[in-house]
C-alpha cells in the first residue's frame, strides 16, 4: 500500500513539474516587452494621453494584437530553422533585397537606441540634475559594460526585474488618480483619428511594433537552444513560446495603457499638454504628491537602461546576420553592430535641441521602416523552402500580409497629413 501511495506521489509530482514547465520558456518575450515600454513609448503615450485623452487607447490595443501575431511568427522562424531573421534573410533572399532592408533595420535600431539613451539621460536629470549630454554618456557606458560582460541569461534576469519595477510603478501611479473607466474602455476598442493626431498615432504604433524587436526575438530563441530536430519537440516549444509571447505582450499592453490613462486623468483633464518628460515629472509632483514624481523618474531610468540593452543586442544580431552569423558579443560583427547602434545614437544626441521631440520622431522612423521588415519576415515564414512543413498556413499568411498593409496605409496617411 505504501508503494502504491509513493507511486501516486511521484506521478502527482511529475504532473506538477510538467505544469511548471512553461515557466522555463518565460524570458524571450519579456526582452521584447522591454523594447516597447521604452522612453520613446513614454513620450508617445504621454503626448497621446495629455493631448487627446482616452481617445487613442485603441492604437495600443491594435498595436499589441499585431505585435503578438508578428512576434510569435518570427519566433516560429527561429525555432524551426535555428536562424534569426537577419540570418534567414541573408541565406534565403537575394542581396539586392536583403541588404537594403537589413541596412535600414540597423538605422532603425540606431533610432531606437537614441530614444532609449535619451530616456535614461532624462531620468538622471530628473533624479540627480545631471545634464542630458553627461546622462547620455553615463547611460551608454553602463549599458555597454552590461552588454560586453554579461550573458543572455544574466541580462534576461536583470530585465525581468526592470520590467517588474516599471509595472509596479505605474500600478502605484494609477491608484493615485481617478480614471473615467467607461470612457477608457470605449477608447480601447473604438478607433478614432482626432484632428492633428496622425504623428502621435504613428509614434505610438512605432513605439509598440518595433522592427528591431522582430530581429531580437528570433535571435534570443537561439540562446535558449529552442530549435529542435524532432517534430514533437518543435511543436512543444512552439506551444510554450506562444504562452511566453502572449503573457509578455499583455504585460506590455497594460503598462503602455497605464501611461495613457495616467496622462489623460491628470494632464488632459487639467488642460495641460505634455511637451517634455521632465515636465511630466514636475507636474505629477503637485498633482499626485512628491513620491509620484520620484517613482516616475526611477521607472523611466529602468526603462531607459533595459531597453538600450535590447536595442544594442538587436543591432548586433542584425549586423552579424548580414554576414551569415548569429549574435555573440565576442564575435567581431556583433560587436560592430552594438557599437554602431550605441555610438551613433550618442553622437546624434549631441545635436538634438528638443529631446522630447527627438523621442517622438525616433518612434515615427521605426514605424516607417516597419513595413519592409514585416514583408520580409512574412515572405520567409510563408516559404516552404525555408520552413518546410511548418510553413505559414494560407490564413496566417493572409493575416500577416494584412498587418503589413495596415502599417503601410498608416504610413501613407502620415505622409499625406504632413504635406
Amino acid at each position: 500500500m505504501k508503494n502504491i501511495f509513493k507511486d501516486l506521489q511521484r506521478k502527482d509530482h511529475k504532473r506538477y513539474l510538467g505544469g511548471l514547465d512553461v515557466f522555463r520558456y518565460i524570458g524571450p518575450g519579456l526582452l521584447v516587452t522591454v523594447g516597447f515600454i521604452d522612453p520613446g513609448n513614454w513620450a508617445s503615450n504621454f503626448a497621446a494621453g495629455s493631448e487627446f485623452g482616452y481617445s487613442l487607447l485603441w492604437v495600443v490595443t491594435l498595436s499589441t494584437v499585431m505585435l503578438i501575431i508578428l512576434q510569435h511568427n518570427v519566433a516560429h522562424l527561429g525555432i524551426v530553422t535555428g536562424l534569426c531573421l537577419s540570418e534567414a534573410a541573408t541565406q534565403y533572399t537575394p542581396k539586392w533585397v536583403s541588404r537594403p532592408i537589413l541596412g535600414t533595420a540597423v538605422l532603425a535600431s540606431i533610432s531606437t537606441s537614441l530614444a532609449e539613451i535619451l530616456g535614461g539621460a532624462i531620468a538622471l536629470q530628473m533624479l540627480l540634475d545631471i545634464p542630458i549630454i553627461w546622462g547620455s554618456v553615463l547611460t551608454t557606458v553602463f549599458v555597454s559594460i552590461m552588454l560586453f560582460t554579461n550573458s543572455y541569461k544574466k541580462i534576461e534576469r536583470a530585465i525581468i526585474a526592470f520590467v517588474s519595477v516599471i509595472g509596479l510603478s505605474f500600478i502605484y501611479e494609477l491608484f493615485l488618480v481617478r480614471i473615467d473607466w467607461p470612457v477608457a474602455v470605449q477608447g480601447w476598442v473604438t478607433p478614432s483619428f482626432p484632428q492633428g493626431s496622425m504623428l502621435i498615432i504613428m509614434s505610438v504604433l512605432g513605439a509598440v511594433v518595433m522592427p528591431h524587436n522582430l530581429f531580437l526575438h528570433s535571435e534570443v530563441i537561439q540562446s535558449h537552444e529552442y530549435n529542435k530536430q524532432d517534430d514533437a519537440s518543435i511543436r512543444r516549444v512552439l506551444k510554450y513560446e506562444l504562452f511566453d509571447t502572449l503573457f509578455s505582450m499583455i504585460v506590455g499592453w497594460a503598462i503602455n495603457s497605464a501611461m495613457i490613462l495616467l496622462a489623460a486623468a491628470t494632464f488632459f483633464k487639467g488642460g495641460i499638454q505634455v511637451e517634455e518628460l521632465q515636465q511630466a515629472k514636475s507636474l505629477l509632483d503637485p498633482l499626485l504628491g512628491s513620491s509620484a514624481g520620484v517613482v516616475f523618474a526611477l521607472a523611466l531610468l529602468m526603462a531607459g537602461i533595459s531597453s538600450t540593452i535590447t536595442s544594442g543586442m538587436a543591432a548586433g544580431s542584425i549586423f552579424a546576420g548580414i554576414f551569415g552569423e548569429s549574435y555573440h558579443i565576442r564575435d567581431s560583427h556583433s560587436q560592430v553592430g552594438v557599437i554602431l547602434s550605441l555610438g551613433i545614437a550618442l553622437l546624434l544626441i549631441c545635436f538634438i535641441g528638443d529631446p522630447f521631440k527627438g523621442l517622438l520622431i525616433s518612434q515615427m522612423i521605426l514605424s516607417i521602416q516597419l513595413p519592409f521588415t514585416v514583408f520580409l519576415q512574412v515572405s520567409l515564414t510563408s516559404s516552404r523552402k525555408v520552413m518546410g512543413q511548418y510553413v505559414n498556413s494560407k490564413w496566417s499568411t493572409f493575416v500577416l500580409y494584412t498587418i503589413a498593409a495596415i502599417v503601410t496605409v498608416l504610413n501613407i496617411m502620415l505622409l499625406i497629413s504632413s504635406l
